[in-house]
């Protein structure tokens, strides 16, 4: 039975169902398993963002500190290659891309991961990357080819044809989530208007 208020991913309850059925359910297995859902909590406003380093299409490595490096940072997650390019990731980096210079002069940089199956995703990111206008220097993608980050920050999207929930989140000069949002369709994605008075408000 699932406890009142805890909502638990559909490949974890899977793995309960299938162990009680087998009358292998332990309490050491529902311990492991909800102590590993714990530590899948989409970071929450007020919060430290997690660090993390991932490399760009073209083998350079990104460590979000150094990003932040005492100015404010906005963190899009998108959906990356789930099997095809995402139209809704297109329309909303194009839309950064074209306001790059109004977060420049916030001396804001914004940070794109563009997760998926580690079959050839760096070629998909620069497949990506070429229906984009040149990319700014305050603007760096990187990709998340086993879903590191996708699972630090909760945002796994476990279904076929699926790689994360779209979100973004901007973060202060200290790496301290001021906004969040996380959209659990394919749209309802922040604008970078809107991502622009975030900042403004800070």
């Amino acid at each position: 039975m699932q406890p009142k208020g805890l909502t638990l991913p559909s490949s974890l309850l899977s793995v309960l169902s299938r162990s009680a059925l087998a009358g292998r359910l332990t309490l050491g297995t529902c311990a492991l398993l909800l102590t590993a859902t714990a530590f899948a909590q989409t970071p929450v406003v007020g919060a430290k963002a997690p660090d993390f380093t991932l490399m760009t299409p073209t083998g350079t490595s990104i460590q979000l500190a150094a990003q932040e490096h005492g100015k404010p940072l906005v963190l899009v997650v998108l959906r990356g290659f789930p099997g095809y390019q995402c139209p809704y990731c297109e329309k909303q980096v194009h839309d950064f891309v074209e306001h790059a210079s109004d977060f420049s002069a916030k001396n804001a940089t914004v940070l794109l991961v563009y997760p998926g199956p580690p079959a050839e995703l760096d070629q998909h990111a620069k497949e990506f990357l070429a229906k984009q206008s040149e990319m700014p220097a305050n603007i760096v993608l990187v990709t998340d080819p086993d879903y590191k980050v996708t699972n630090l920050y909760g945002l796994r999207w476990d279904a076929p044809h699926e790689t994360a929930y779209p979100s973004t989140f901007i973060l202060d000069k200290k790496g301290t989530i001021l906004f969040e949002k996380t959209s659990h369709s394919h749209g309802d994605r922040l604008s970078a208007q809107d991502a622009l008075d975030h900042l403004s408000a800070q």
